[in-house]
């Protein structure tokens, strides 16, 4: 039996990467035109499911092909730390295997009952600047070094790392960096008074979903690559069984292969029981954790719009399941689109923008959150009578609590 070639495994690149080649393309011409070019500085937010991470892999092979030095770094506590003192001192010595940059700093003299200590007073202390110097002077300044730093969010290593990458890029060094996030965790940063000034004029790239033609590109050529043939039939319901989500494009893929056991064709029978099961595991790697980092009143809105079969919802449907006024109501709409888990249709309407994440409420997780309630308000499902509010109730008790609003 042939190796499944699809890779359903957060941050694994692809079999064949697609619907990304203009960011790719501007990042290789932004390396090659010097320090100057905006995508030097980039910034690459999605969804969970999206390809951040697939898209930095792809922005460090770009560096690597042009003869560039990559750190490459999950954003989190010590991470400047682990950069100064660990990652650039390792290539330095792969690129000066015969060099040692360690140094004396005592000297202990004994002798007729004398000792005295001599310490060096010129030398710069190790931090990431020095490091980064250091590592530049020893290569050739036509290349560079390209920092790639995962899962970026607020932390105060965030402020030294760009603070460094603004000095270099004014004393000219070839310096570049690529950083990843979620749109939630990138805003925060973003909106934060001690973020660098750099990431806020980084060049921004969101990636969403691959267009069909794309999809089918990606599904068909590594299945024919493999040694198996797919119906166009078959093609189709796989294809529409993505939505274009790049996450489901592997997993369709994986289990339609799966589903396909010793057969040299892959038939529509096989796609839609392949389809089937990825929109099963979909739920449980995608849409459950996307979930969980939700507060519960986050969660409670979602579920009263997945009482809807189909979308759209309807916000002042929403508001009265849920039994509160269209302005708190609001204010949760307002977060979720932030949080790009549900996103604006037409004049009072919303809908969910990650696939399959309604039919995932309905099937598995909604009686659970019917428990779930709003601050002061009754569980879901209670209906739109007038709720004991305690202190005051109707519309303007209703705005006061908005500033208590769960986060």
């Amino acid at each position: 039996m042939a190796t499944n070639p699809f890779t359903p495994t957060f941050g694994v690149t692809p079999p064949l990467l697609v619907g990304r080649q203009d960011e790719i393309d501007d990042f290789r011409a932004g390396l090659q035109e010097g320090v100057g070019a905006p995508e030097r500085i980039t910034l690459v937010t999605g969804l969970r499911g999206t390809g951040k991470t697939v898209m930095l892999n792809a922005y460090e092979d770009v560096a690597k092909s042009e003869g560039w030095l990559v750190l490459s770094e999950t954003a989190g506590k010590d991470v400047v730390d682990r950069l100064a003192n660990t990652e650039i001192p390792n290539l330095l010595r792969t690129i000066e295997p015969n060099q040692t940059r360690s140094r004396i700093t005592s000297l202990t003299m004994s002798g007729f009952g004398a000792q005295r200590t001599v310490t060096e007073l010129n030398e710069p202390a190790a931090n990431l600047r020095h490091r980064m110097n250091q590592l530049l002077d020893a290569i050739d300044p036509e290349v560079g070094v390209l920092i790639s730093l995962d899962e970026i969010h607020r932390n105060e290593d965030l402020e030294i790392l760009g603070s460094t990458i603004q000095h270099l890029r004014r004393e000219d060094r070839n310096v570049a960096f690529v950083g990843a996030g979620l749109p939630s965790s990138m805003r925060d940063l973003l909106a934060s008074d001690q973020s660098a000034m750099f990431l806020r004029r980084a060049d921004r790239r969101h990636l969403g979903g691959i267009e069909a033609d794309d999809v089918r590109t990606a599904l068909q050529v590594p299945i024919v690559d493999a040694g198996r043939t797919i119906t166009p039939e078959a093609l189709d319901v796989a294809v529409e069984g993505t939505q274009g989500y790049p996450f489901m494009v592997q997993l369709v893929g994986l289990e339609t292969w799966r589903a396909a056991r010793d057969s040299e064709q892959i038939g529509v029978e096989h796609a839609q029981r392949g389809v089937d099961r990825a929109h099963r595991k979909m739920g449980q790697l995608v849409h459950e954790p996307a979930l969980a980092d939700l507060s519960a009143t986050d969660r409670s809105f979602l579920a009263a719009m997945a009482q809807d079969p189909q979308g759209p919802s309807r916000m002042g449907d929403i508001a009265q399941r849920l039994g509160v006024d269209a302005n708190y109501a609001s204010q949760y709409r307002i977060r979720l689109i932030d949080a790009e888990i549900i996103g604006p249709v037409g004049h009072g309407a919303v809908d969910f923008t990650m696939p399959y994440l309604r039919e995932h409420l309905q099937r598995d997780a909604l009686p659970g959150l019917r428990g779930a309630s709003f601050p002061g308000r009754p569980a879901l499902g209670a209906g739109p009578s007038t709720p004991a509010l305690g202190a005051g109730s109707g519309p303007r008790a209703a705005r006061h609590r908005v500033g208590e609003i769960e986060r």
